[in-house]
C-alpha cells in the first residue's frame, strides 16, 4: 500500500494553488521585478496578485487566470452549431459564454469514442509532455512546496486544465520538468550572532535593496555553486502535491546527472543547462536567426544535455504509460521524445504539436543535428503546427533533407505515413472576458482613460527580443508622426516590454534595450513637449489586471513581430475590445495572422505601409470597426482553446483508426541473436549492401565500405562454420573492387543476375540465355528523362539499367520518376518480360525471373542439406528496401512449418529490415541504421570484444548496446 511522505495531511486540508507563495529563479518570475505599479496614481497594494484569503475577507469570488470554473452547458445550446449559437446570442457576453458551453456540451463520451474505434483499445488516458510544469516552484525544506501558476504559456496551460476537467471524457496527466528551483532562504539569526552569509536576508532598509522593491517578498537568491540539495522526502512531498492538484494532475521530471541523483535525494546543479540547446539553437533557428560559427564544443555539450533530458522524459512517461494511452508531446524542447518512446513502446499512440514557427529547409539545413530532430518527430502518428506555412516547411524539410516523399497532408517515412495537420491554438475566451471586465480591471481602465483623456491610444505589449519587432514598431510610429502631422500630440503609443524569458536572449536583450531606448528618446525629443510624450515606454512586467486594462483602453492594438508562433495577445485584445471595437493591426509574420483574416495585416519592415495603416485605423468609421470586431470576435470565441485541444485529440484518434492495421516490427533482440549464433554449427549470412552495410549516399560510387565493415565481414567469413554472402544490386566490378579481396565471401551482383561462390574467381551469369534487346528501348526512355531532370544519370549494368536521381531536386526527381515508370509500363513492359522497380531515388529495369528472392532460395537449399549434420542452424538476412523484401518472402516460405516442408526452422531465422519499426515489411525484426547492422555483425564476430577482429582495439571497441547483450547471454559483465 502506498504511503504518504512524512508530514503530509489529507488532500482535502491542503491549501489551493492560489494560497501558496511565489518565488522562482528566472527574472521573468521574480515578484520584485514583475509586480511594480505601471498605472499612474494606483498604489502597489491596490492590485496584488489574486489570493484566496483576500476573497474570503472581501466576500468576492473573482477567479484567477488559471483557476478552474466551468459552468454546465445549456441543454438547448448543446445541439446548436456555432453559427446558430451566434445568431441567437443576446449580448456579446452571452455569445462568449454560450459558444464555449455549446462546444463542451457536444462532446463525445469515452464509451462512444471506443465504440466508434474498437480496434484502438483506448484506455481513456491522455499524457501531455511539456517542458515546464504549470507551476512555478519555491522550495521550503521540510515543508510543503510553494506553488503558483507559471507566467506565460497561458493558452497551453488552459488546454491542460480543460483536458483535466470533467468536461472531457479523458483522464489527463501532465509530465513536465520542475523548472529551475530556487534555493531556500537562509534562516534569520539572533541579534547577538552575526549571520554566516547575508545572501537571502531581507534588507534592513528597503532603500538598500535592489530596485524595484517589493517589500512584501524577500529577494530571490541564486543557487550555491555546489547545487541545491533536495532530500528524497521533499521530492516525494512535491510529487504528492502535484499528483493531488485539483486542476492539473502533474508528474514531475527531475533533471540531474545520474551521479547527482542517489537514493537519498538529488543535487541540482546549473539547472538552466537543460534548456540551453533548445533555446540557443532550436528557438533561434526556428525564428530565422543564425549564430556565428564556433568550434562546436559548447554545442556538443548542450546537445548531450538535450538528448539526456529527452531520455529522462521518456523514462518518466514509460513509468506511468499503459497500452491504449494517448501521448501528446509539446514544443521544441522535446523533439527527440517521440522517437525515444516509439523505440521502447512500438504500439504507443504519439502526437506532437509545435507551438513555434518551423523554418524553411534553407534555414533548417544550417542546424548540425537537423537529421536527428526530424527523425525524432517522424516517430509520431500526427504532427501539428500553428499555420499551413509551417506544416509545408516541415514536409519540405523531410523531403529535401531526409529524402522522404511528402505532400500537404503527411510524410511517407520508413514505409509508414506520418500525418501533418494545422491546428491554430486559441484562448479561453470566456475566462479572459470575465477577467478583463472585472471591477478591479475596470478601475485601472478608468484611471488610464482619465490620464490620456482626449488622446488616441495605441497599445503594444511585447517581450524584449529581436523577433517581437519592438524596434520596427517604434520606427513605424515615428514614420506615422512624420507623414501625418495632424495626429501629433493627439496619439500616444503605450509600449510595455517585458524581459525575455529565454536565458540565451538575455545576452542580446541589452543591445535591443539600448536601441529601443534610443528610439523612444528620439521620438519624444522630436515630437514631444514638456507636457506630453508621444511614446510611453514601460520596460517591465504587468500585473494581470493592468494587462487587461491596457488592452481595454487601446484604440488600436499594434503587433509588429517579425517572426512569431501564436501571438495570444492579439486574441486577448479582440476579447477586451468588446465595447470599444478598436482595430487590430497585426504583422503578417505572426502565426495568428492566418487565423485572424479580418485584422489589418501589415509588413513590419515596410515602415511607411505600417504608418498608413495606423492612419487608416484611426480614421475608420464606427460601422467598419464594429464589423471588423464582430468577425474577429466570432472567430476568437468559436476557435477557442477548448476547440483546439478537442480537435487535435479527435484528429489523432481518426489518424490512429485509419492506420489500425499497421503492425510495428520489433527491434532486433541482440541477446537472442547471439545466443542462437553461439549454439549453431552451420550458419548462413545474407547482407544487402547499399543502405544495409553502408549509408545511402547521393553519389553511388562514394558508398565505399568502412574499415569496420571490412574487418567485421573478414572475421565472420573466416569462421569455417559461417557462409557469408553479399546480395546486392551493384555490378560485379564494384563488389570485386571493394570486397573482392575477402576470398571467403560469396557475391550476388545485379539483384541475382551474377553469382560468385566463396573461394572462386569465376562469375556465373544466370541471365546469359535471356534476350537483352529490351535494353535499348529502356535506355531511350531513361535518356529522355535524364535530359529533363538536372542531376540525374543512367547506370548501365550487364543485365539491368538504372536511372538515378539522387543528385537532382528531390521533389522534381520523384515526380518525374513516376512519369517515367508509367511510360515504361505502357511501352516496354508490354513487349518484354521485364520488371520496373522503384528504389531509393532510382528506377531499375531488369528481367522478371531475376531477383534476390531466387538467389536466397538457391543458397538456403544449397547449404541446408538433408542430414542432421549439414542442416542450417542459424540464418541472418538483412536488407533495407523493397528489393530485399523478395529475400524475406523467400525465407518466410522456406521456414513456414504450416506447409509441412520447412527447410529451415523459424526460430533460427532472423530476417532484419533497416528502418523504423513502423516500416511496412515482411521481416520479423528491424534495426534503425546501417551502423546497427554492422554492430550486430561485430557482436557475433567478436569484433571489439577481444575476438579476432579486435586486433587494433580503440575505435573497434564494443559499444554499450553490444556489451549489454553479451552480459545478458553470459550472465555477468564481461571482463575488460
Amino acid at each position: 500500500m502506498e504511503q504518504k511522505p512524512a508530514g503530509q495531511e489529507h488532500p482535502s486540508s491542503r491549501p489551493t494553488i492560489g494560497e501558496r507563495a511565489d518565488t522562482l529563479l528566472p527574472p521573468s518570475l521574480i515578484p520584485s521585478i514583475t509586480q511594480v505599479p505601471v498605472t499612474p496614481g494606483i498604489n502597489f497594494d491596490t492590485y496584488r496578485a489574486y489570493d484566496d484569503d483576500d476573497d474570503e475577507a472581501t466576500g468576492t469570488n473573482s477567479p484567477g487566470y488559471f483557476s478552474r470554473e466551468v459552468a454546465s452547458p445549456q441543454a438547448d445550446d448543446a445541439d446548436l452549431s456555432p453559427s446558430e449559437v451566434a445568431a441567437t446570442a443576446t449580448t456579446t457576453e452571452n455569445l462568449l459564454s454560450r459558444m464555449s458551453l455549446a462546444a463542451m456540451g457536444r462532446r463525445q463520451s469515452l464509451s462512444q469514442i471506443r465504440a466508434a474505434h474498437p480496434d484502438l483499445h483506448l484506455s481513456g488516458n491522455v499524457i501531455s509532455a511539456t517542458f515546464n510544469i504549470p507551476h512555478s516552484l519555491a522550495y521550503n525544506k521540510g515543508a510543503d512546496w510553494d506553488l503558483k501558476s507559471r507566467r506565460g504559456q497561458s493558452a497551453l496551460f488552459d488546454s491542460f486544465s480543460y483536458l483535466s476537467s470533467d468536461d472531457t471524457p479523458w483522464n489527463h496527466t501532465v509530465v513536465a520538468w520542475t523548472g529551475e528551483i530556487e534555493q531556500p532562504i537562509a534562516p534569520q539569526t539572533t541579534p547577538d550572532t552575526p549571520p554566516q552569509t547575508t545572501v537571502g536576508l531581507k534588507p534592513l532598509n528597503n532603500l538598500s535593496a535592489p530596485v524595484p522593491v517589493n517589500g512584501e517578498r524577500a529577494v530571490s537568491t541564486p543557487a550555491p555553486a555546489d547545487g541545491l540539495w533536495i532530500p528524497k522526502e521533499d521530492q516525494q512531498r512535491l510529487e504528492y502535491q502535484l499528483s493531488h492538484d485539483k486542476t492539473i494532475r502533474t508528474v514531475p521530471v527531475w533533471l540531474a546527472d545520474d551521479n547527482e541523483g542517489p537514493e537519498e535525494g538529488i543535487r541540482l546543479k546549473d539547472q538552466a543547462r537543460w534548456r540551453r540547446y533548445a533555446e540557443h539553437d532550436l528557438y533561434t533557428l526556428f525564428h530565422y536567426k543564425l549564430h556565428e560559427p564556433t568550434d562546436g564544443r559548447k554545442e556538443r555539450t548542450q546537445w548531450a544535455d538535450y538528448y539526456r533530458m529527452n531520455q529522462k522524459f521518456a523514462n518518466k512517461i514509460l513509468e506511468i504509460y499503459k497500452p491504449g494511452d494517448v501521448v501528446i508531446v509539446h514544443d521544441y524542447y522535446l523533439m527527440l521524445l517521440p522517437s525515444m518512446l516509439r523505440q521502447r513502446a512500438p504500439h504507443m499512440y504519439i502526437s506532437f504539436f509545435l507551438h513555434s514557427p518551423f523554418p524553411s529547409s534553407e534555414f533548417l539545413r544550417c542546424l548540425p543535428r537537423r537529421k536527428e530532430v526530424l527523425e525524432g518527430l517522424l516517430s509520431s502518428n500526427l504532427v501539428g503546427f500553428q499555420s499551413y506555412s509551417y506544416s509545408r516547411h516541415f514536409a519540405s524539410c523531410c523531403t529535401r533533407i531526409l529524402g522522404f516523399p511528402s505532400d500537404t497532408t503527411g510524410v511517407d517515412a520508413y514505409g509508414s505515413r506520418v500525418e501533418i495537420g494545422v491546428f491554430p491554438i486559441g484562448i479561453d475566451a470566456t475566462k479572459v472576458e470575465k477577467l478583463a471586465f472585472s471591477d478591479s480591471v475596470s478601475a485601472k481602465y478608468e484611471a488610464l482613460k482619465k490620464l490620456y483623456e482626449g488622446k488616441k491610444i495605441i497599445v503594444g505589449r511585447d517581450r524584449l527580443d529581436s523577433v517581437r519587432g519592438v524596434a520596427q514598431k517604434l520606427m513605424a510610429f515615428e514614420r506615422f508622426l512624420e507623414l501625418y502631422p495632424q495626429w501629433r500630440e493627439k496619439v500616444v503609443l503605450i509600449q510595455v516590454t517585458s524581459p525575455t524569458s529565454l536565458e540565451e536572449g538575455q545576452q542580446e536583450e541589452h543591445k535591443i534595450a539600448g536601441r529601443v531606448n534610443e528610439l523612444v528618446a528620439r521620438i519624444n525629443g522630436m515630437y514631444g513637449s514638456l507636457g506630453f510624450s508621444p511614446v510611453q515606454h514601460y520596460p517591465q512586467y504587468l500585473s494581470q489586471d493592468e494587462y487587461f486594462a491596457l488592452l481595454r483602453v487601446g484604440d488600436i492594438g499594434l503587433i509588429t513581430s517579425v517572426r512569431d508562433g501564436m501571438n495570444t495577445t492579439s486574441l486577448e485584445y479582440v476579447v477586451c475590445q468588446r465595447d470599444s471595437a478598436g482595430p487590430l493591426i497585426l504583422s503578417e509574420f505572426s502565426g495568428t495572422a492566418g487565423s485572424l483574416k479580418d485584422a489589418i495585416h501589415i509588413n513590419p519592415w515596410d515602415l511607411s505601409g505600417v504608418a498608413d495603416q495606423i492612419n487608416n485605423a484611426l480614421t475608420m468609421s464606427p460601422e467598419q470597426r464594429r464589423t471588423m470586431q464582430g468577425h474577429l470576435n466570432v472567430h476568437v470565441t468559436t476557435r477557442n482553446v477548448q476547440t483546439w485541444i478537442t480537435g487535435f485529440v479527435r484528429r489523432l484518434v481518426h489518424v490512429l483508426a485509419s492506420r489500425k492495421n499497421v503492425v510495428s516490427t520489433p527491434l532486433l533482440d541482440r541477446a537472442a541473436l547471439l545466443s542462437r549464433y553461439r549454439t549453431a554449427n552451420k550458419r548462413l549470412f545474407m547482407f544487402d549492401y547499399d543502405g544495409t552495410l553502408t549509408q545511402i549516399v547521393r553519389e553511388p560510387s562514394a558508398a565505399v565500405p568502412s574499415e569496420r565493415v571490412i574487418t567485421t565481414l573478414k572475421t565472420l567469413a573466416a569462421d569455417p562454420k559461417n557462409a557469408v554472402w553479399i546480395i546486392s544490386g551493384r555490378d560485379q566490378d564494384f563488389l570485386h573492387q571493394h570486397l573482392g579481396h575477402i576470398k571467403e565471401l560469396g557475391f550476388s551482383a545485379e539483384h541475382g543476375s551474377f553469382m560468385k561462390h566463396p573461394g572462386s574467381d569465376e562469375w556465373e551469369n544466370l541471365a546469359e540465355k535471356f534476350d537483352m534487346g529490351w535494353q535499348q528501348e529502356v535506355l531511350d526512355v531513361f535518356q529522355k528523362y535524364t535530359d529533363k531532370v538536372p542531376g540525374s544519370f543512367i547506370e548501365r549494368k550487364r543485365c539491368a539499367l538504372t536511372w538515378h536521381y539522387r543528385l537532382a531536386d528531390p521533389e522534381q526527381g520523384l515526380h518525374m520518376s513516376r512519369e517515367c515508370e508509367r511510360e515504361l509500363e505502357s511501352t516496354v513492359l508490354r513487349k518484354w518480360d521485364v520488371d520496373v522497380m522503384a528504389g531509393k531515388a532510382n528506377l531499375e529495369v531488369r528481367p522478371t525471373f531475376i531477383n534476390k528472392g531466387e538467389i536466397c532460395k538457391r543458397l538456403v537449399n544449397s547449404y541446408a542439406g538433408n542430414s542432421g549434420e549439414e542442416k542450417l542452424e542459424f540464418v541472418l538476412c538483412a536488407g533495407d528496401d523493397f528489393t530485399d523484401e523478395d529475400m524475406f518472402r523467400s525465407l518466410n516460405g522456406l521456414s513456414n512449418v504450416d506447409n509441412g516442408s520447412a527447410v529451415i526452422e523459424p526460430d533460427i531465422t532472423f530476417t532484419v529490415t533497416v528502418g523504423a519499426s513502423t516500416k511496412v515489411t515482411l521481416a520479423r525484426w528491424h534495426l534503425l541504421e546501417p551502423e546497427d547492422v554492422v554492430e550486430c555483425a561485430a557482436l557475433l564476430a567478436g569484433v571489439g570484444a577481444g575476438g579476432g577482429g579486435a586486433a587494433s582495439g580503440g575505435a573497434l571497441s564494443m559499444g554499450e548496446v553490444n556489451l549489454a547483450a553479451l552480459a545478458s547471454v553470459e550472465g555477468h559483465n564481461p571482463a575488460e
